[in-house]
């Protein structure tokens, strides 16, 4: 086991990561930005660092200095948390050159899975269901409308180097396609560098439903069920469910062993997440995140099982702690992310937090790295905090649910808690019949009232 972590993250992911490392008897290390110089993580740390100012070019995504840090502190390996260097091939290669380890997959999986036509033939070739669409990438307009004739209608042209929704455009027709590649292609190459794209079939109504797989990188490899993440807003989630309302116990475990089964001739290494569209009773893979995702938490209520402490093990060459017979499925689980914004606008609010009250009781967990005084800065991600519920039954998951929303208190600045009281109160929210699109559709009918 490592002796000494060094955390290369901030907010609550960093102190999650921190949790799991001190239960596992190892030494942290936090490292942080002059505006995080108060943070929890690194308050709570064995030692930190500050790796440079509020930028996160200059910071949190400055390889050199994490690397030196590591140096510094003699810390043995780095957990990289999820966004900023995660899924970044490049550092876990330099990680790996100095002798760290990276706590996540190999650098070859992440190159793999972070280029989305290369994920979509690795994904083929290991039996995984894909949508229809171009079989790399497309160059010009007269590509695109033969790959538009064989699918139809519409068709979505996606980023190879996407994320966020960022170079993502859907076109109807073929007047509209000429338009949507040329824009594509403009927001592909201002965001990652890199204008290359491809195409898919557009589906009207699916539903975003992702499996959580852990593999040792010796070909075993066991998945911890589905997670229903379709209330999303500009692809961003907001509210992320498991088991999924939408799936029985068979579909569950046959989607579920189809991806077990790829990771073990993959290899794969760590934790990741297989993202599939869901529509009509087909599952449709769209791509595959080689790290810890936000919403781990609800697959860790139902089965029981500390992703983190497993990612941890796995990459301290322990193995897997679990076999596939082992994982059970116990009840419902759902997470709201709370973010410092306008409920209504979703402006950012960043500001100091003047009353803070997270709710507690049976079934009810808060992931967050904020407390009462903390002055939230406006450099970063909006997430302030993950509100977790657990019950029996998803009709007992949601009224626990409600009950925690009303005691959350977060004075000072604006929060998105009213947002997950409106979505309680709605009846399609309670029967679980939504798609990707539903919570854009919420949102604009209520901006129009």
């Amino acid at each position: 086991m490592f002796s000494k972590v060094l955390i290369a993250n901030r907010g609550e992911i960093a102190l999650r990561v921190l949790r799991a490392c001190k239960e596992l008897g190892i030494q942290t290390v936090a490292v942080h930005s002059t505006a995080d110089q108060d943070a929890m993580h690194v308050r709570l740390a064995d030692e930190s660092v500050c790796i440079g100012p509020p930028p996160s070019r200059d910071s949190y995504l400055n390889i050199h200095q994490i690397v030196a840090a590591c140096e510094i502190t003699g810390a043995d390996a780095v957990h990289p948390g999820y966004g900023f260097l995660s899924e970044n091939a490049k550092f876990a290669d330099i990680l790996e050159a100095h002798g760290i380890t990276f706590i996540g997959p190999t650098a070859d999986h992440i190159r793999i899975m972070g280029d989305k036509i290369t994920a979509k033939k690795t994904a083929v070739s290991l039996g995984i269901p894909c949508v229809p669409g171009s079989d790399g990438e497309v160059f010009d307009v007269e590509q695109a409308l033969e790959v538009a004739k064989e699918t139809g209608y519409p068709v979505l042209i996606k980023a190879t180097a996407g994320g966020g929704g960022r170079g993502m455009k859907v076109a109807h027709n073929a007047e509209e396609l000429s338009e949507a590649l040329s824009t594509a292609r403009s927001e592909a190459l201002a965001n990652f560098g890199n204008d290359a794209v491809y195409m898919e079939k557009y589906l009207g109504q699916p539903r975003h439903i992702e499996i959580q797989i852990l593999g040792d990188g010796e070909g075993n490899a066991v998945h911890l069920g589905e997670r229903d993440c379709s209330l999303q807003r500009r692809h961003q989630k907001v509210w992320e469910e498991a088991n999924s309302p939408s799936l029985n116990e068979d579909q569950r475990m046959a989607i579920g062993e189809i991806c077990a089964v790829a990771m073990r001739k993959l290899k794969y290494r760590g934790a990741g997440t297989i993202e599939f569209l869901y529509e009509n009773g087909e599952f449709y893979f769209i791509e595959m995140n080689t790290r810890l995702q936000v919403e781990h938490t609800i697959t860790e209520a139902i089965t029981g099982i500390d992703l983190v402490n497993e990612q941890i093990r796995i990459a301290s060459g322990a193995g897997l702690s679990v076999t596939q017979e082992d994982i059970r499925f116990h009840g419902h689980a759902i997470e709201c992310r709370i973010n410092a914004e306008d409920p209504s606008t979703f402006v950012p609010s960043p500001g100091t937090i003047t009353h803070y009250h997270p709710p507690g009781g049976l079934g009810v967990r808060v992931d967050s790295g904020v407390y009462q005084g903390y002055k939230i800065p406006p450099y970063y991600d909006s997430l302030i905090g993950k509100l977790i519920v657990h019950g029996r039954t998803r009709v007992e998951c949601m009224m626990r649910l409600r009950r925690a929303l009303d005691e959350f208190v977060v004075d000072g600045i604006k929060t998105t808690i009213p947002l997950f009281r409106d979505l309680l109160a709605n009846p399609d929210i309670a029967n679980g019949d939504y798609d990707i699109h539903w919570l854009e559709k919420f949102l604009a009918a209520k901006a129009d009232k």
